[in-house]
C-alpha cells in the first residue's frame, strides 16, 4: 500500500534513521499493542493460530507513513487509500474477513471511519493483514445450536435431497451416517443442521516478502527491503 512515488531507499533509510529517539514516530505504540491483543485474543486457538507480534504493525506504520507524513495522523496503516482494494475485500466478508475482525469491531469499521481514524485504520490494517495471511477452504459449518434429529428416507431419497430438504449437507449427513452407502425407504438417519461456509484452515507465515506481496500487494518494489530495515531498528 505504500506509495510508487516514495524516495529512493537512500534517502528513505536516512529519514527513518533520523526516527530512532524521535517519540513522534513511537506515537501508535500503545493502540498497536491494543489492537494486537484484540485479534490475538479472537483468533488464538483458530487452526493453529500463533499470537501476532505487534512490533511487526509497528514495523509496518513506519514503512506504510511514518511520522514525518501528512498521513501518519490519519491513516498510519494507509488501508483505505484512493485505489486501494484491500479495504472493501476486508469489509465485504467475502475473502473472509468476517473470520478475522474481532466481533466488537464487525460493526465499527466502516470505509469512512478507516479512512478518517487513525484508531481504525491501524485495525483495519491488522485485520487485512491477518486475512492476507488466513488459508480459507470451504466446508460444512453445523449450526451453533444444532441438535442431532432423525430423519425417515423416503423413495427416491438421496443423501443430496435429503440434505436440501433438511437444512443440512451431504458431508454431515456422511458423519453422522458412515454405514449409509445405499439408501433405502424406511431407513433412519441422524441429522443435524449445517451449510457449506469459509473456515480458516490455516496461517501463512507473517514475514517481510508475505507483507510486501500480500499486503502491499507489490506497490512498492523495495517495500520487503524496507520492512527488513526498520525491522534490525525496531527488534532492538
Amino acid at each position: 500500500m505504500a506509495d510508487n512515488s516514495a524516495p529512493s531507499f537512500d534517502k528513505w533509510r536516512d529519514g527513518i534513521s533520523a526516527a530512532v529517539g524521535d517519540d513522534r514516530w513511537n506515537s501508535w505504540d500503545n493502540e498497536v499493542q491494543l489492537a494486537v491483543s484484540e485479534f490475538n485474543h479472537h483468533l488464538i486457538g483458530n487452526a493453529g493460530y500463533r499470537p501476532l507480534d505487534w512490533r511487526i504493525i509497528k514495523a509496518m506504520t513506519w514503512v506504510e507513513s511514518g511520522a514525518n507524513s501528512s498521513e501518519w495522523k490519519k491513516k498510519p496503516m494507509q488501508i483505505g487509500v484512493a485505489g486501494d482494494p484491500g479495504l472493501s475485500a476486508l469489509l465485504s466478508a467475502k475473502e473472509g474477513g468476517d473470520l478475522i475482525l474481532p466481533p466488537a469491531w464487525k460493526s465499527r469499521l466502516t470505509v469512512a471511519s478507516v479512512r478518517a481514524d487513525p484508531l481504525h485504520n491501524i485495525r483495519a490494517g491488522v485485520g487485512y493483514l491477518l486475512m492476507r495471511s488466513a488459508r480459507f477452504e470451504y466446508r460444512s459449518v453445523l449450526d451453533g445450536d444444532s441438535r442431532t434429529f432423525d430423519v425417515t428416507v423416503k423413495a427416491g431419497d438421496s443423501l443430496e435431497k435429503i440434505a436440501k430438504a433438511q437444512g443440512s449437507t451431504v458431508d454431515v449427513l456422511k458423519s453422522l451416517n458412515p454405514a449409509a452407502n445405499i439408501l433405502r425407504s424406511g431407513q433412519i438417519l441422524k441429522c443435524r443442521k449445517a451449510s457449506i461456509g469459509q473456515v480458516i484452515t490455516g496461517w501463512r507465515p507473517i514475514n517481510s516478502a508475505m507483507i510486501a506481496n500480500r499486503y502491499n500487494g507489490g506497490g512498492d518494489s523495495e517495500y520487503a527491503k524496507k520492512f527488513d530495515y526498520v525491522w534490525t531498528i525496531i527488534a532492538r
